[in-house]
């Protein structure tokens, strides 16, 4: 059957308008990202699991007339499940791990009427800003394939930004969704806390620092599709407040003269490329001439006292993670089950006594209501998405002293012995924060926050930029988003590496 070979001019919304018209049928939309998938995947590594027969089987059924009828859409290898499809979270232990059901999100992503044509690549338990699983191999950037497309939901950025589907499925639980939409080029809002569901199989992610969402090219789908799945499932721990009205009408709206702040202090790291302070500079410029005062200020955070408290989190919860999916599996996970640092997080965490995890949780609540505070004086906070462009693939692994170092840790704890767990974490957080010291205070606060690609380097690669609103409070980021858009539009501006008609 034949594709569609104007697809990559339009949005999800855009696709959706022509399979209503009839000008085009879903079966054409879904050939088409197939075709795309097989020949730019090899290079990009992006998509991991391939559901061309069920995609196809959905796209000559009876599809649910939401916003998104007949549209392409990868879901992320992690957070949700798709019933009948493998669902590995990027490791090897789950590699065989095929669930028998849907998770309410992607139920509502069907009732949002897309076809899902298979799952992208995502570093193991989704715990690196890079997508570098040893399962798969790395995702690659289409800017430049020697790059890293962020992380954790870096294959769904890659996918996005090469134009094999308008959007995709994407989880934040440090800025998963906000640094591979940096990275490639792609925008990328992060949900308050509470605004999509995170059931059945799960409460919360990670104490409730993970959401779950979509990276888009244009602005409206990423509203059109919050619209579709935002509330409450059954059993919901908390939900936020809805909308008074959709957010797709919210994004077409004039955000009226704002009040923002703007820094470029790294709240969790020590330096900033020269280039990510260019864009920002350049952005306070655009949002100065599009009415808005913008005053340079900052929150005060003490960045290594949330680094240490946010790490324990994340060891305590990986711990859990690896005997959940022990239980799950019926059999015990062993050294060789998992990466190295994946297997040094859960040894550690199994470290941390109960006291420990709940003062650091503490700590997160209270960072969260110190930050509250100002943004009573200001709507809108802007800062770079990173420190640093896109980086080398690798740039992120433990260096051969690193590695040596690990595997002497490894032989402690496999064997019990206890260790100066502050100094270990201290180690693990060394270069990680470095190149992403904006985006995970605002997974500890439940803001809402976005990536916006407004600005590339002289290297031709994308430079995000971040923009953070009150809780609950999407509406003023999707207005601002909708204005810079407009004033500046990103569409057209497209990657080598891309599936354009223009390029058949």
């Amino acid at each position: 059957m034949n594709g569609f070979s104007e697809y990559d001019k339009y949005d999800g919304l855009g696709l959706a308008e022509l399979v209503r018209k009839k000008e085009v049928k879903p079966s054409e939309l879904v050939e088409e990202a197939i075709s795309r998938i097989e020949r730019l995947n090899p290079q990009l590594n992006a998509i991991v699991y391939k559901m061309y027969e069920l995609a196809r089987k959905t796209a000559d059924g009876d599809i649910p007339d939401g916003p998104f009828k007949g549209v392409p859409f990868l879901v992320k290898d992690i957070g949700i499940t798709c019933a009948g499809v493998p669902s590995t979270s990027g490791s090897r232990f789950l590699k065989d791990f095929i669930p028998d059901h849907d998770s309410e999100m992607v139920r509502r992503f069907k009732a949002a009427g897309v076809v899902i044509v298979g799952k992208t690549n995502t570093p193991e338990l989704g715990l690196m800003p890079v997508t570098e699983p040893q399962l798969f191999g790395p995702a690659n950037n289409p800017w430049n394939l020697a790059h890293s497309p962020g992380g954790s939901s870096g294959g769904s950025a890659a996918a996005v930004a090469a134009r094999i589907t308008p959007l995709a499925h994407g989880s934040d639980g440090g800025g998963s969704i906000r640094i591979p939409a940096s990275c490639c080029g792609v925008f990328g809002l992060k949900p308050t806390r509470g605004r999509n569901p995170m059931g059945p199989d799960v409460g919360e992610g990670w104490r409730g620092l993970v959401c779950q969402h979509v990276l888009t090219r244009s602005v409206r789908d990423s509203a059109a599709m919050l619209d579709a799945t935002a509330g409450p499932d059954v059993g919901a721990l908390y939900y936020a407040v809805p909308p008074t009205r959709p957010f797709l009408s919210e994004a077409d709206m004039d955000p009226g003269k704002l009040r923002i702040a703007f820094t470029s202090k790294a709240f969790l790291g020590s330096t900033v490329d020269k280039g990510c302070i260019k864009a920002l500079e350049a952005t306070v410029k655009l949002c100065q001439d599009l009415g808005h005062e913008v005053v340079e200020a900052a929150p005060q955070v003490d960045g290594r006292a949330l680094i240490r408290a946010f790490t324990v989190m994340l060891c305590v919860e990986t711990r859990a993670a690896i005997e959940e999916n022990e239980v799950l599996l019926n059999r015990k996970a062993s050294p060789e089950d998992f990466e190295s640092g994946t297997w040094r997080l859960g040894l550690l965490g199994r470290q941390f006594p109960a006291p420990d995890f709940s003062r650091s949780l503490n700590l997160l609540q209270r960072t969260a209501r110190q930050i509250g505070g100002f943004f009573q004086e200001y709507d809108v906070l802007l800062t770079p998405t990173l420190a640093m462009p896109p980086v080398v693939t690798g740039t992120l692994r433990p260096k051969e002293s690193q590695r040596a170092g690990t595997k002497k840790l490894l032989d402690k704890l496999n064997t019990g012995e206890l260790i100066d767990r502050l100094d270990e974490l201290e180690v693990l957080s060394e270069h990680t924060y470095e190149f992403m010291p904006y985006t995970t205070l605002f997974n500890v606060t439940g803001q809402p926050a976005m990536s916006v690609p407004l600005c590339w380097n002289d290297e031709g690669l994308p430079i995000g930029l971040q923009f953070v609103g009150r809780y609950g409070d999407e509406v003023t980021l999707l207005r601002l988003a909708g204005q810079l858009e407009k004033a500046q539009p990103w569409s057209e501006r497209v990657p080598p590496i891309c599936a354009r008609a223009s390029n058949y």
